[in-house]
């Protein structure tokens, strides 16, 4: 079934000049890339983005991390598109990441893991109406 899913590419990574080469990744494992844009992460959008976590210890230092610098927001689409790049991204700790995946290639450790993906169909409808209206993305 094709399904969209979100991706950031994260500030760690934008730094490093390495959107071309995780781009690569993601087309060369067969999903497409719908809809892309380069942007600074607020505070709000960031603390929204990942309320989730923000019982956690890390929520703070994670805010701080993806404001620091700008980020690529992306919808991908293809064939089990949330567990495909899930499969791509490779685990988040980039020390037991798969030989291939993208934080196996360019993470710099479990914090700075180069990439962020959905990890369910309704999170990823919800993340993805956080940066994009549907008139942005190009099928």
């Amino acid at each position: 079934m094709t399904e969209r899913t979100f991706s950031i590419i994260k500030p760690d990574a934008t730094e490093r000049n390495l959107t071309g080469k995780i781009n690569a990744v993601i087309e060369g494992a067969g999903l497409r890339i719908v809809a892309q844009r380069r942007i600074r992460m607020t505070e709000a959008q960031a603390k929204t983005f990942y309320e989730v976590h923000k019982d956690r210890p890390f929520y703070g230092e994670l805010v701080g991390q993806m404001t620091s610098a700008p980020v690529v927001v992306q919808v991908l689409e293809g064939e089990n598109a949330v567990a495909k790049y899930r499969e791509i991204m490779g685990a988040t700790n980039p020390e037991q990441a798969a030989e291939g995946t993208i934080r196996k290639l360019f993470a710099k450790n479990v914090g700075e893991n180069s990439v962020h993906g959905s990890d369910s169909q309704d999170n990823a409808k919800l993340e993805i109406a956080q940066f994009f209206t549907e008139d942005q993305i190009v099928g």
